[in-house]
């Protein structure tokens, strides 16, 4: 399915009552999660720049996730002003994109990870075409996914492998030699599911 959007559909489908939060565990309802748990607030940007998502592939020597295809993203810090200023801060520490180039859309609803973050999607526009400048101790790529490839709820799936003991379930969309799965395809399905809504 070939699933064209422009901006104002986006932003409306942004506007709409937004659905619950989304989590790591929502596929995995057998396990437990621990009662007072206190999770670590983050941000990733679904920057949009033409008719493409801006992702990034993580260096393999990093301790958390190395490999992994990432949204550009991290820890919102004591300085950043709210979810989205961590979001630029970030993307402009990791692919290099000016803050200045990137108006802010709106965000989805917090997304639960395994690893204890709640992490803030804010969804923007990238006004003017940019080379990304990888960030060498953290990204080993950047690279463009069309977005009609992830707005289309039909390239998601459900795999699963053995974690902590346990077989965990988890979504997926890949693309080309991109695996995208866990927290990263997530949230691009909650974005998938908003416009198709």
């Amino acid at each position: 399915m070939d699933r064209r959007i422009d901006l104002a559909t986006l932003v409306a489908a942004l506007r709409e009552s937004p659905p619950h939060p989304s989590s790591d565990y929502e596929l995995n309802p057998e396990i437990v999660l621990p009662p007072g748990r206190v999770l670590k607030p983050a941000a990733v940007l679904i920057g949009v720049v033409g008719e493409n998502v801006v992702l990034t592939k993580r260096a393999s020597h990093l301790k958390h996730h190395p490999g992994q295809i990432a949204l550009p993203g991290g820890k919102v810090d004591a300085g950043d002003a709210d979810a989205a200023a961590a979001a630029l801060r970030e993307a402009h520490e990791e692919i290099g994109l000016a803050p200045a180039t990137v108006d802010i859309l709106g965000a989805l609803p917090d997304h639960e990870t395994v690893t204890g973050y709640s992490i803030k999607p804010v969804i923007a526009h990238i006004t003017r075409d940019f080379q990304a400048v990888p960030e060498a101790g953290e990204v080993a790529e950047v690279f463009r996914v069309p977005i009609a490839h992830l707005l289309d709820p039909g390239n998601y799936r459900i795999e699963g492998r053995r974690w902590r003991g346990v077989r965990r379930r988890y979504f997926v969309v890949p693309y080309g030699p991109y695996y995208i799965w866990g927290a990263t395809a997530r949230i691009l399905k909650s974005l998938a599911d908003r416009v198709s809504a």
